[in-house]
């Protein structure tokens, strides 16, 4: 149901992104205004998307997608009233495109991540290609459908196109009634979270690598999309409907990819698929640049459809495979900065190349970029999706305590000992190196590792976390993948009892009163005394 409405809401956002790139022809002759239409749709999503993966982790999912959408609804509906009336210019009309890339911001980490709690972790990467492969369905008809719209009937049509197919997604959601797992602890603050997803890639340079990467095919691989209405009119002499059917040919391609996503996934390395996915695209915009044939021209723009997808659907995979649910909003939403956060620049980069010089060396020097990041591989390949179970261990019991606390009572420090034999030093240590990557990732803060000058078998592992609640919540967040470090660790443990652990809260020695610095004495004639 949900996938079904999202085609026709995804049907009804090409036809007004058709509308409104060719309607900014018409409004002004400036190149680079045109290459703006997708920067502004783009941008937001860059500037917006931690907030909102915020949100999707924090809060109901389906309320943040039905509070998105309605927006969304209420800005194309009075786009369509401005430009029936003739009211529009040229930065009016960015404006209310931006306003659009607001409310897609704010929907997509949260339908992203819905995904996942849609279909089990093992239908993951097929729910993902299928979830592309609809949007690129409408792809391929929604384009030529905008360009016949907007050559038949005006953009403002293809507006009011856009309003209407909201409105299938607000009745599916409406209609949507997950079942949502049981919180047992206070959603975390609104800077915390923040911060917590920020924190969570810096300590995965897996991850880092992919957002890499997706930053770069975003800013190179957008000189197609935002330079295509220039191509048309330029090059080919040609109209929306032409405009229209180039874009259903990259549609169609991104179908073709969608479909043998699978196939490809089982044969090759994700870093092979990636490269192909940027040499193929640097190939399809470079044959673009150099065409003025229609029949060369739509065959690149097909061949970049099955590029286009193969990439972004595998960078989505790999980056919803390697997170735990519990941060997964955030995680896609920095995956995403990323990605529009290139195609934001990337559309003002090569608009303004197409301005100064023209739009053939705009697109050949995109087209040298995707080799640039082809070639990235060589140096940090993408890592291949490792089969981990990321779900909560879930074996943490609140420790008995004998102090009256709360759950903002803290700082609280931690310290966990364990005796460890001189011949187990270096694998002991190498662990060590995990569980810092692992405790910081999860929330620790001051992590160190200690070793008795006098006992010199005993390590002390030592960490704060803010607050009594934070360190509860540190605990869940730890994954089987994750525990099989800390059972390693015990079991190089060689002291007669248990791993000890000793949970301190830190307390003010000095009184309030003794902590009150003295007042001034006041002015004498007598010299200072020594």
């Amino acid at each position: 149901m949900l996938w079904i409405a999202t085609l026709a809401s995804n049907f009804g956002g090409l036809v007004q992104s058709v509308g409104a790139a060719w309607m900014m022809t018409t409004l002004s002759s400036s190149q680079s205004m045109v290459a703006l239409v997708q920067a502004s749709v783009t941008l937001p999503i860059m500037i917006f998307s931690l907030a909102a993966g915020v949100f999707a982790d924090n809060f109901d999912r389906r309320r943040i997608m039905l509070a998105a959408q309605t927006f969304m609804l209420v800005v194309s509906l009075t786009l369509a009233v401005l430009a029936y009336e003739g009211l529009l210019n040229a930065w009016l009309l960015l404006a209310f495109t931006f306003l659009i890339g607001c409310g897609t911001a704010l929907h997509n980490p949260s339908w992203q991540a819905s995904v996942g709690d849609i279909v089990k972790r093992d239908d993951l990467p097929a729910a993902v290609s299928v979830n592309s492969m609809g949007f690129n369905m409408m792809r391929s008809i929604g384009p030529a459908a905008g360009g016949a719209i907007v050559a038949l009937a005006g953009a403002a049509a293809a507006f009011a196109v856009n309003a209407l197919s909201y409105v299938a997604i607000i009745a599916a959601l409406f209609n949507w009634h997950p079942s949502l797992a049981p919180r047992h602890l206070p959603r975390e603050p609104f800077g915390g979270a923040f911060a917590a997803g920020l924190r969570y890639v810096a300590m995965s340079p897996n991850l880092i690598r992919v957002i890499v990467r997706g930053f770069l095919f975003g800013l190179s691989a957008v000189a197609i999309q935002a330079l295509l209405p220039i191509v048309v009119r330029d090059h080919l002499q040609g109209n929306a409907m032409v405009y229209g059917v180039l874009l259903g040919s990259f549609g169609f391609g991104a179908v073709a990819g969608a479909l043998g996503n699978a196939q490809l996934r089982a044969r090759y390395h994700n870093e092979h698929i990636t490269r192909i996915g940027f040499l193929g695209f640097a190939s399809s915009t470079a044959v673009l640049a150099m065409s003025g044939v229609f029949a060369v021209s739509a065959l690149a723009m097909f061949v970049a459809g099955v590029c286009w997808v193969i990439s972004l659907s595998l960078f989505n995979v790999t980056m919803q495979l390697s997170t735990p649910r519990w941060v997964v909003g955030r995680v896609l939403a920095l995956y995403q900065t990323g990605v529009f956060g290139g195609m934001a620049g990337g559309s003002w980069i090569w608009g303004t190349f197409a301005e100064t010089v023209d739009v053939s060396f705009a697109l050949l020097a995109a087209a040298v970029m995707l080799v640039v990041g082809a070639c990235v591989g060589l140096v940090a390949p993408l890592p291949d999706s490792e089969e981990l179970n990321l779900d909560p261990i879930n074996r943490f019991r609140e420790p008995p305590i004998r102090l009256d606390l709360t759950q903002r009572s803290g700082p609280i420090m931690i310290l966990v000992d364990y005796e460890i034999a001189q011949k187990d030093v270096p694998a002991f240590l190498a662990l060590m190196s995990q569980r810092r990557r692992i405790r910081i990732r999860d929330g620790a803060q001051q992590w160190a590792l200690l070793r008795d000058l006098e006992n010199p078998d005993m390590w002390t592992e030592t960490y704060h976390v803010p607050t009594w609640v934070e360190y509860v919540r540190h605990h869940d967040r730890l994954t089987h993948a994750d525990g099989g470090v800390a059972d390693r660790l015990v079991a190089m443990h060689k002291g007669a009892g248990p791993v000890r652990v000793h949970r301190m809260i830190e307390r003010q020695t000095v009184t309030p009163r003794d902590d009150t610095p003295p007042r001034p004495a006041a002015p004498t004639d007598e010299p200072p005394q020594d």
